[in-house]
């Protein structure tokens, strides 16, 4: 009756709202690692073109954007041929917009499992941000394989040394994502129909986002005596795309490295606010969700 028992695990609450323990987070790396490998597997395992969709969803998508706002509203692509200025704008978006969609849903859709054991909730976002770099990383394939195509051509488009800063642009799409992901799961707990409302913005924000136009298009404009290339450059995905292709197309100009800060510091401060919303949440989201 007096030999001492030892515990393998130890769970008690938090004394604070502001608590990360990145050596819990460690100690998890291999349901990390199952949970990067579900997200891959599963996502096209019943399918029939099962990994092709990575290439062929952008491949349509590039038409549509040649079709209707290269050819039907006639917008300019600052010299880059069609095709290699919406690949370029469609990867880093779609990556953008894939991690935030699944990571905005993390309680919603991983409430069956989250009542039943414990693990460090933060995991299951971490891991959507993981996986979706290897869809990232194919449709950037098929970018690089146009591009050598059209430099046989004759392509104005060259790379320059901005181009180095690829990785630093990945990691701030993969951190405002996740910023953005983890804050809105935390509302979407409790207020489900945020979960439209979110998707709504999700479409409009696209377009605020020069994905589909140059932002040199809107210098000078003004909407309802709103600068319009002032309020696109606050937008904190705008700098990290348009740095992207400057430094892959050469096209446009350089936002501007002070511009390329404000999206690295907004990117820092949404990251610590959404975790901390998201350590909050978790500890009463079963009473909700």
């Amino acid at each position: 009756m007096n030999e001492s028992q030892e515990w393998t695990t130890v769970i008690r609450p938090k004394d604070k709202l502001w608590s990360i323990n990145l050596k819990e987070l460690w100690s998890y790396r291999d349901l990390y690692s199952l949970f990067v490998n579900r997200n891959i597997v599963t996502q096209y395992k019943q399918t029939i073109l099962g990994t092709l969709w990575f290439f062929i969803q952008p491949i349509l998508t590039v038409i549509m954007y040649m079709v209707v706002f290269g050819g039907i509203a006639g917008i300019a692509t600052d010299g880059i041929p069609q095709p290699l200025f919406y690949l370029a704008g469609t990867c880093m978006w779609q990556y953008f917009s894939d991690c935030l969609g699944k990571t905005s849903n993390t309680f919603v859709t991983n409430s069956g499992l989250f009542g039943k054991v414990y693990f460090p909730r933060l995991i299951v976002p971490l891991s959507n941000v993981t996986s979706n770099l290897l869809r990232f990383g194919i449709q950037l394939s098929l970018f690089v394989i146009v591009y050598i195509v059209y430099a046989f051509i004759g392509c104005s488009a060259h790379l320059n040394w901005y181009a180095l800063l690829v990785p630093v642009l990945i990691l701030m799409m993969a951190g405002l994502s996740l910023g953005f992901g983890t804050l809105i799961s935390s509302m979407t707990t409790k207020y489900r129909d945020l979960q439209v409302l979110f998707s709504f913005i999700l479409q409009l924000w696209m377009y605020a986002t020069p994905i589909v136009y140059p932002l040199s298009l809107v210098k000078g404009k003004t909407a309802m005596g709103i600068d319009l290339y002032t309020a696109m450059r606050l937008n904190p995905v705008t700098p990290v795309l348009e740095t992207f292709k400057y430094g892959t197309l050469g096209a446009g100009e350089f936002i501007g490295w002070g511009w390329l800060a404000y999206s690295f510091i907004f990117m820092v401060a949404l990251l610590i606010f959404g975790i901390l919303v998201f350590n909050k949440t978790q500890k009463s989201f079963m009473d909700t969700v």
